[in-house]
C-alpha cells in the first residue's frame, strides 16, 4: 500500500530577479517521516521551502500541503521555524510560545499551559518570566522551537534548526525533533549538517543549484558506494597479490580498495593458500558525508564545510 504523502510538490520553478533560485523541484515527504533537505548556501532550500509553505508562489509548478493545494489553508496544522530567528526582545518566554501558538489559532491561555509544561520538560521552567533578552542564543532559540510546536502541528518545518547552537543545544534538538516523530508528526528540515540528517533522517533530498540531485532513503544515497575494505597481511607480497582489485592503493601497510562485486571471499581464499596470513580485516559502509560528495562534488561539499565552520 503506498504511504500518504504530507508534502507533494512538482517542477517547482523560481527565479528573482531573472536569476533562477530553484530549477524544476520534485518532492514527497511521506506521513509521519522525518525528511532532511541538504544543500549549500545558496542551493535553494530556503526557497523550497518557503514555495511549499506558501510563505512565496512558484512561478511554475505544482505542491501540495497535507492534502490542500494552497498551502495556506493548512498553516494552522503546520509548525514553522524560520531561518531568520525573531522574537520580541523584551516578551517573557511563557508569553512569546503563547503568541507563536496564538497565530496558528491556540487559544492564549492554552497557550500558556502547555508553554509551561514545555519549558519545564526543557529544563527552562525557570526562563518563563523572564524577557527574551535575558536569555542566551541557546534557550531563545529553544524558546523559539517550543512556540513553533505549541499548537501541535501534524506538519513541522525547520528551516536551519541548528544553526548557531552548541553541541549539547544541538543534542537536545535532535530528541525533541525524535519525540515528535513518536508523537506522529511529519518533520521537514533543511540543513548544511550532514551528521544531522544522518542521525534524524529517514528520507533526504540533496539539492543543489537549485535542483534536486538525488532523493531517497539514506541508506540508498550510500548505497551508490562501495563498501571500503582495509587489509594488512602478515606478508606483504605473495601469488595471492593478483587476487587484489585493479583500484588497490598500498600504504606501506595496508591495502585500501572498494569491495569487488564478487565479494571477499575470492581473496581471502587466495591469501590463505599462500599462507600470507590476516593482521587486520576491516569492511567499513561509506557514510552519508562520502556519498554527498559522489552526489553533489567537492565544490558543493567544500561550501557545506565552510557553512559549518562559520556556524
Amino acid at each position: 500500500m503506498k504511504q500518504a504523502l504530507a508534502i507533494e510538490a512538482r517542477g517547482l520553478v523560481k527565479t528573482f530577479d531573472g536569476a533562477p533560485a530553484v530549477s524544476g523541484i520534485d518532492l514527497a515527504v511521506p506521513t509521519g517521516m522525518i525528511y532532511g533537505v541538504l544543500g549549500p548556501n545558496g542551493a535553494g532550500k530556503t526557497t523550497t521551502l518557503r514555495m511549499l509553505l506558501g510563505i512565496i508562489d512558484p512561478d511554475e509548478g505544482e505542491r501540495s500541503v497535507l492534502g490542500r493545494a494552497r498551502p495556506l489553508e493548512a498553516a494552522r496544522e503546520i509548525g514553522y521555524l524560520p531561518e531568520e530567528r525573531g522574537l520580541y526582545p523584551a516578551m517573557p518566554a511563557r508569553e512569546a510560545i503563547a503568541f507563536m501558538g496564538a497565530l496558528r489559532g491556540l487559544p492564549l491561555a492554552e497557550g500558556r499551559r502547555r508553554a509551561d509544561i514545555l519549558l519545564e520538560q526543557h529544563g527552562l521552567a525557570d526562563a518563563a518570566r523572564r524577557p527574551i533578552r535575558t536569555l542566551s542564543k541557546g534557550m531563545a532559540q529553544t524558546v523559539q522551537i517550543l512556540g513553533t510546536i505549541v499548537h501541535r502541528p501534524r506538519l513541522i518545518v525547520l528551516d536551519e534548526p541548528f544553526s548557531g547552537l552548541d553541541a549539547l543545544n544541538q543534542g537536545r534538538l535532535e530528541g525533541l525533533i525524535r519525540a515528535q516523530a513518536d508523537a506522529g508528526a511529519t518533520i521537514l528540515f533543511s540543513t548544511h549538517v550532514i551528521a544531522h540528517a544522518e542521525r534524524l533522517c529517514e528520507r533526504i533530498a540533496i539539492i543543489v543549484g537549485g535542483r534536486v540531485r538525488f532523493e531517497g532513503s539514506v541508506a540508498e544515497a550510500r548505497g551508490r558506494l562501495r563498501p571500503q575494505v582495509t587489509l594488512t597481511t602478515r606478508v606483504a607480497d605473495g601469488d595471492w597479490r593478483a587476487a587484489l582489485p585493479d583500484d588497490a592503493q598500498y600504504d606501506g601497510h595496508s591495502w585500501c580498495f572498494a569491495l569487488p562485486e564478487v565479494g571477499i571471499e575470492p581473496l581471502l581464499e587466495a591469501i590463505t593458500r599462500s599462507r600470507a596470513g590476516i593482521e587486520a580485516l576491516s569492511i567499513e559502509r561509506p557514510g552519508l558525508h562520502d556519498a554527498f560528495v559522489a552526489i553533489a562534488g567537492e565544490d558543493a561539499m567544500r561550501a557545506m564545510d565552510k557553512e559549518v565552520e562559520r556556524a
